[in-house]
């Protein structure tokens, strides 16, 4: 479906937890206003910070639709909050230390529109970045699917091979999944609260893979993922498991990740025409007809 030039841009809500953030601040508000999209409701919940990361947030007071701070329950708890305040058709959070990459909000916003049927997407390559901003790696992934996520193919480092994990700042989704998801983060979870609500979403939808990069992670000291990585880890196998999770073998993952890394387009095809490899949602660009088409491989 061709999206009108006078179509409306569809308002898209972007949650940003903080807790003392003064370093990387800045950096993630610009990242958001130098999208230069027309409607943005930018929520900033701040866990009460005591360095100067409200000054810095009161210098673009006017670029914000709604500022919190005092003391939360932790990082889901704020977010849960924000998006509850919130009225966005596409939803996301970015955190206080990550970015994204130039017209990230005009990619998504135009699927969206051009495509009614897809509801949650993300990169297949997904990027980090250092403590200055420079791209530092990237990855390319082969997809997402819902039978995948029960396999634990999106969960690497705990104990079988796997594709890699979704990631949270290339992450958007619809309200309407939002709404039928229960409108809730699951904020009795410290650093697995993503993992969560990925579970929760594909329970109810395909993930469609957008093959651009979008966000970017970015890797530095200190931060809560890296010094807590195990724990993440702990808390995302919990919640694999408590949501229907099946631990593969080591046999059968390394076959699975294998093929799908290794394996020619014309072999996948053939095997998922007859039933025999699962394909995966994708989001691509044909360069030769000028627009996005959906595909499955």
């Amino acid at each position: 479906m061709a999206v009108s030039e006078s179509s409306p841009s569809p308002l898209v809500t972007v949650v940003t937890p903080s807790f003392n953030s003064a370093e990387f601040i800045e950096r993630t508000i610009l990242a958001v206003k130098s999208q230069e999209y027309p409607r943005v409701e930018h929520i900033l919940m701040d866990g009460g910070s005591t360095d100067h990361t409200m000054e810095i947030v009161e210098r673009h007071r006017a670029h914000f639709t709604h500022i919190h701070s005092g003391k939360d329950n932790g990082m889901y708890d704020a977010i849960h909050r924000g998006f509850a305040q919130s009225s966005g058709e596409i939803m996301t959070w970015l955190n206080s230390d990550d970015e994204w990459l130039p017209g990230t909000l005009r990619t998504v916003t135009r699927l969206f529109q051009e495509f009614p049927d897809v509801e949650f997407m993300t990169s297949g390559f997904p990027c980090a970045i250092d403590a200055t901003g420079a791209m530092i790696a990237t990855a390319r992934l082969s997809g997402f699917s819902r039978n995948g996520s029960k396999r634990g193919e999106f969960l690497p480092a705990c104990g079988w091979p796997a594709d890699g994990f979704i990631q949270q700042e290339s992450t958007f989704w619809r309200r309407s999944l939002w709404e039928r998801a229960g409108s809730r983060m699951d904020h009795s979870l410290q650093f697995a609260g993503d993992y969560e609500l990925w579970s929760r979403f594909l329970s109810m939808a395909q993930l469609w893979c957008v093959e651009v990069p979008l966000g970017c992670f970015r890797r530095r000291e200190g931060q809560k993922t890296a010094v807590a990585l195990n724990s993440y880890l702990d808390e995302a196998r919990t919640v694999f498991l408590r949501s229907g999770g099946k631990i593969p073998s080591r046999l059968n993952a390394t076959l699975r990740v294998g093929f799908r890394r290794h394996a020619p387009p014309q072999i996948k095809q053939f095997l998922g025409r007859n039933g025999w490899y699962e394909r995966r949602p994708h989001l691509l660009y044909d360069w030769g007809a000028s627009r996005w088409t959906q595909s499955w491989y």
